[in-house]
This record gives structure tokens, sequence and C-alpha cells, in this order.
């Protein structure tokens, strides 16, 4: 009997529909059996690992949870701090001149900007006045994100982050990723005013501004964004514009535009607004002022960035490489630098060095002027002294009434405040420059210039140094000579012996007169300027024998007013003082004066057919070597030395400063009609040789106020006192 196969009856279709619907119970268990099987069976065993993991597992929970609360905290503790940061936020009108200075503008005797000191602020600039050249230079120079973020940017800070460690720098070190709003909080020192109390000065308080530690950043970043939060970004851009410094003083892009281009912020085209723009990373370095070509080189980097930023066309951006900005003619020519250091020392540091208000300075400066000397100059050195030479030179130019028109207190002045001023600040012995003054004595008390002395050996007991032996500079003796040959030639034998007769004190009193406001020698040596001046001091005695015998007190300055005000403050400082000589004393000395150069120790400064006066002087061992003369018009003084007294080779008055001289005026008097000198000749029969003797005060007519009035007249007495003193001397020996 066959066995019946053990399969299990096939399903179709409608048994399974079926069996799905009756046992609907079965269907809800699953479920709940599964559910049962995953949380009451058995767990898996970790293994090694898992025990190894779990520990750094619960960490990281841990550390994520914390981090995340602590988020929460901080950005609570920041939005705290930015509303209360944006709470002390004033409108942004008060926040746009942030200088903690002002400013002095200095203007020639035509009334034309030459020179500034202080903060410059040029006056309120906003992004919808100013040029939009200017405007995109800044936004693609300093934050090409700027109008996207909100005051800080991530993107910018990773990516400076990875310039430095590309650079091998720290990641905080170098760029810093700031954004505009964060450089504009750092302009306004996050709000906090300067206080004398707290810092030492000014720099020290805009050192603590400029501080870069990182707190100091996390500092910035919020009030950046407080910043955002009270004022739009035009606003904010409209700050920064006023308120950067842009090197040369300037504070603020209207300043700066002033200060190097000679117009405003709102005229620039695309070349000065990328010189301008150029400036941020490094004003002094890259002032137009300091290296015209190295701001050039920069401002095309910034042409090329406004380019690819889309600011400028390729047109537009290829115009302004071929067309690169140039200085304004006040700005290129940094006239002044000098002279305008010794105007600003003239007035009151409240007014200027140290005034907190905008103030203008008129002065008697003459830009032609000045760039002739600085001309003349660099022609005779470049010229006439060994290439590598030290040697220092100065010149000062003026009126005869004491109105300083140029001065150039040394050679390469670096355009900046402050430098070594030889013109004013040298005190060095003026050699044969000083025997004017003794010649002047004598002819004040009735000398002529035909009166005769004798050139020869002399020897004068000196109290308390013992015998004393002067000597000519070529020591030689030319015998008998008169007053005028003895200047002429520069004799010094005549001179001291001229300024014995005469009396030492008058000599210093005359000289005190005129100016040279120094101590000046007790002994007969006197007479061959032993004792120190100044340039500018020498130069103005001179002036005032050009003048007719009026001292003088030179000046530079006219008025000085504020920014603004029409009625001055302070005006002219100086000019013509009292009578020292006589009119025609002063005209005699000319006369003497003139013929030094025409046939004597100057004939190096000629002037062709324009007549001039002057006297050279060289010091003991030509530590010093001086020219100091005039035309009918101007006075000029040249003084050439080191300033470690290192004597000079070869130099004497008469040579290298006449030189330098005779260029200056020349260039000075360039188109001038010729005038004649204010002189007049000897009138008087020669006299005899005035012998040296005791000092005579008494001879001397003296006013209520101690000034030489008068001189005494040559009656018969006097010239027989001459003729008696005379003969004593040749019995006795001088």
């Amino acid at each position: 009997m066959a066995r019946k196969r053990l399969v299990a009856p096939k399903r179709t279709r409608r048994s399974t529909t079926k069996s799905r619907k009756a046992s609907p119970a079965r269907a809800k268990q699953a479920p709940r059996r599964s559910t049962r099987r995953r949380r009451g069976g058995p767990r898996r065993r970790r293994g090694l690992l898992g025990w190894i993991a779990a520990p750094f597992v619960w960490v990281f929970r841990l550390f994520m949870a914390l981090m995340l609360r602590g988020g929460i905290i901080v950005a609570l503790m920041i939005g705290a701090a930015v509303i209360y940061i944006y709470s002390t936020l004033p409108e942004y009108q008060a926040l746009l001149d942030g200088r903690s200075r002002g400013s002095v503008t200095l203007l020639d005797r035509n009334g034309e900007i030459f020179a500034w000191r202080g903060e410059q602020f040029g006056g309120q600039i906003s992004t919808g006045t100013v040029s939009p050249y200017l405007r995109d230079a800044i936004i693609a120079t300093e934050d090409k994100r700027f109008r996207y973020h909100p005051g800080v940017d991530p993107i910018g800070i990773a990516t400076a982050i990875r310039i430095n460690l590309s650079e091998g720098r720290g990641p905080l070190s170098g760029h810093g990723g700031s954004t505009l709003t964060q450089q504009t909080a750092k302009l306004i020192c996050l709000g906090v005013p300067y206080d004398p109390d707290k810092w030492e000065d000014e720099t020290a308080y805009e050192a603590d501004c400029r501080e870069s530690s990182l707190w100091r950043k996390a500092k910035e970043a919020v009030y950046a964004l407080a910043l955002e939060a009270k004022y739009t970004k035009d606003e904010i851009l409209t700050i920064y514009m006023n308120r950067v410094f842009l090197g040369a003083g300037s504070r603020g892009f209207e300043a700066a535009a002033q200060r190097y281009f000679g117009k405003s912020a709102n005229e620039v085209d695309a070349a000065e607004a990328a010189m301008l723009a150029g400036l941020l990373v490094a004003p002094t370095r890259y002032a137009p002022t300091a290296n015209l070509e190295r701001s050039q080189n920069r401002a095309a980097v910034i042409v090329r960035l406004m380019e690819e930023q889309g600011y400028l066309t390729t047109a537009e951006a290829q115009r302004a490489r071929q067309n690169p900005a140039r200085l304004s003619a006040a700005a290129e020519a940094r006239a002044g630098g000098y002279f305008a250091d010794w105007v600003m020392s003239q007035a009151p540091d409240f007014l200027t060095t140290k005034t907190t208000e905008d103030v203008i300075l008129r002065t008697t400066f003459d830009q032609r002027i000045q760039r002739a000397a600085e001309r003349a100059l660099q022609h005779v050195f470049d010229t006439k002294v060994k290439a590598g030479s030290k040697a220092q030179a100065a010149i000062v130019v003026m009126s005869a009434d004491g109105a300083v028109r140029a001065m150039v207190g040394g050679r390469r002045f670096k355009g900046v405040a402050g430098q070594f001023n030889r013109a004013i600040m040298a005190k060095r012995q003026t050699g044969s420059a000083f025997k004017p003054f003794v010649y002047a004595t004598a002819l004040e008390l009735g000398y002529s210039p035909l009166d005769t002395v004798v050139d020869e050996p002399t020897t004068i007991n000196v109290p308390g140094s013992g015998p004393w032996k002067p000597e000519n500079y070529t020591r030689n003796y030319r015998g008998r000579v008169t007053m005028l040959e003895a200047l002429e030639d520069s004799l010094n034998i005549p001179a001291v012996k001229v300024s014995e007769a005469v009396g030492r004190n008058n000599v210093r009193r005359v000289a005190t007169d005129f100016g040279i406001d120094n101590e000046l020698a007790n002994g007969p040596s006197l007479a061959l300027g032993v004792s120190e001046s100044t340039l500018l001091e020498m130069s103005g005695a001179y002036a005032g024998i050009l003048n007719g015998g009026t001292s003088v007190t030179p000046y530079g300055i006219l008025d000085l007013r504020m920014k603004g005000e029409s009625s001055p403050i302070i005006g002219q400082t100086g000019g013509l003082g009292e009578r020292v000589i006589s009119t025609s004393a002063a005209r005699q000395l000319v006369y003497m004066m003139s013929k030094v150069i025409d046939e004597g120790t100057g004939t190096r400064a000629q002037l062709g057919g324009r007549p001039a006066a002057g006297k050279t002087g060289t010091t003991q061992a030509a530590r010093d070597a001086w020219f100091l003369g005039f035309t009918a018009d101007y006075v000029a003084g040249v003084w050439m030395g080191y300033d470690d007294n290192t004597p000079l080779k070869g130099v004497t008055g008469g040579g290298l400063p006449a030189e330098i001289w005779r260029e200056t005026m020349l260039r000075v008097h360039d188109g001038m009609p010729v005038h004649a000198l204010p002189m007049e000749g000897p009138t008087t029969p020669a006299a005899p040789e005035p012998a040296p003797q005791p000092q005579n005060n008494d001879r001397i007519v003296r006013s209520p106020n101690d000034k030489l009035i008068g001189r005494v007249p040559n009656t018969p007495a006097n010239v027989a006192e001459r003729i008696i003193n005379d003969v004593m001397g040749r019995i006795f020996g001088n």
C-alpha cells in the first residue's frame, strides 16, 4: 500500500486572506512580543572596546550639554552688553571729530597754505557727499563684506587666521580680520574718553586704544555689534572716514585730501582715492609726502582690488594706473619746515603746539624765496663740496625790517617737525662777521672810514690772563691803513685797535642793541668775534645796518586767529625797534661793507650789476665760516660748519659761504629791478690813527634810557686828542 507524501496543503490567495482576517488578535500581539524582546530580552555584551569608549562618550555628552548651556549664557551676556553699550552711544554726528587737540594752518605772506601742524581736520564729510571712488576704495581695501556682516565677520577672521598660519605666525598675529565696524570701535576707543589723570599723555591714550590683545579684540567685537545695532552702515562708514588718521597730521579723509591734493574729499578721482585708501594700512610709511613712489605703488594695489570687486571698470582702472595721483604744489614743496617750526615756537603753546582749537597763523614766509635758498644750497653742495661730506649749512633771508622770508636750518630737511634748526639753535663764534659792529661804534663816535690805524704786531696785557698777541689771518702786516681798508680786507689788528680806542663797552652796547642777545666777551678779543651768536640774530643785526641804523627783532608771525574768526588774537611779533646808530653812520658803514664785496675778501659774492654789501667771517681753526650781507631789498646770512665743531678744510667765509650767499641772492632777485644801496662815501678828511686807550664811556652822549643817540663830532679838540693818543702809543708801544 503506497504511502501518502507528507506535503503541506497548497495555499490559495483566498485562504490566505481569510486567515489574516480571522486572526486580528495575533496581528496585534506581534509588535508587543517584539517590544518585549527588545526591552526584556538579554542585553548584548559591549565587549572590550565598548567598555573603553563608554567613559569618553559620557564625557562628550556632558561637555556638549555644558557647551549648550554655556553658549546660551554667553549669548545672553553678549546681548546684555550690546544693549548696555547701545544705550550709551550718542548720535553719530557727535563722533565725527575725534581729535584730542586742534590744528595750526600756516599761511605765507600771500595767504597761501605752506605748512600744517597738529591734527588737521578739514571738516565733516559723509558717505552721501564724499567721492564714490573714495567710498568704494575704502570698502574694497578694508572690508569687502562690510555691507553684509553684523559687525563681526567670521569668514574674514577665518581667512586672517589661515593667512597668519601660512606665513609662519601665530593665528592672531598679523592679519586680524577686523571689520570696518570693529576698526571704528577702535577709533572711538570703545567709548572711553581721554582722561589726563589716567594717561600720562595723549600718546599713551592712543596706544591703549590700539591694544590688540585677545580680550581687547573680544570687547571690540561686542562694541561693533552695538554699533551695528545703533547706526546704519552709512553712518558707521561716515564715522570711520572722519576719524581715521592718514599721516602728515591729517585726521579724516577730508583733511588728507586737502593736505595731499589741495582739494576736497568730495572731488578726488579714482587714482587719488586709491592713494588715500592705501594710507590706511600704514599712514606714516605710505604718506605721499614721505615717499611719493611708494605711495603710488600702494595705490596701484588698491586700484586692482577695486577692479576685481567691480567698483571700477577695466577702462577706469587702466586710466587710474596710467595717471597716478600727484601731490599738490604746497604738499610737494613741503616748504618751510624749519620756518614753520620756528614760528610755532614764537607764539604761546596753548595757541600752537597744545592748541585744542583750529588756528590760522599768517606769516612773513615767501615760498619763492624759500625755494631759491634751498636750490642755491643744493647747487653749491652738488658742485663744490666733496661727495659724502657731513658739513652743514644754514641760510636766513629777511627784509630790512626783520620780516623773515626764508629759513634753511640745515641740509636734507625730512619734512617732519622738530628737527635741529641751525639757523636759530646753533650758537657759534661769529669771527670777523662781528667787525662791522666795531666800525659802527667808531663811525657813531665821529670817526671817518678814511681814518687810519697801523696794522703791526701788537701785544695787549689782559688783566688776569697776561699778554695777548692777536694776529692777522695771513700773518702779514700792512702798516698804516684806513678803517675802510681794514674792514675790506678783514684785518684783525686794526679791528682790535679800533675796538680798544672806542671802548669795548661801547662796542658791546652797539652789538647788543642791534640784536646780538648773548653774553659778549669782555676782553680785547671781543673785536675778533670770539663771542657766540645765532645766524638769525646776526642776520637781524645786519638788517639794522641796512635800514639806516635802527634795531630790528626778526619776526615771522603777522597775526594769529581762530579758524572762522576775522579778528586776530595775536598781531605782529617783531619788527623795527629803537635807533642804535645815526643814519649817516649806518650809510657810511654800508659803503665800507660794499667794498668788501667789490674789492675785498667777499668778491666771490658779487651779484654782477646789482650793488651789494656784506662781510665774511671765519673763526679760529675754521670751525665756522660765515657770510652775511644785503642788497637794497633783502638781507641774507649764511653759516657753514660741522655740528661737532670739526674744522672745515680749506673753507673760509669768503669761499663756499660767499658762493652760497651769491647763488641764493641771484635766485631771490631774479626778475627784480636793480636798486642802489643806501650808502654814502666818506666826506671828511682822514684823521690820524685811533690809538688804543682806556675804555671811555664818557665820550658817548646817552639818553635817559641809556641808549646811544648821537656821536661826538670831529671838533679840533677831539682831533687833537687823537693825535696825542697816537703819539703816546708810538712812544710807549701801543
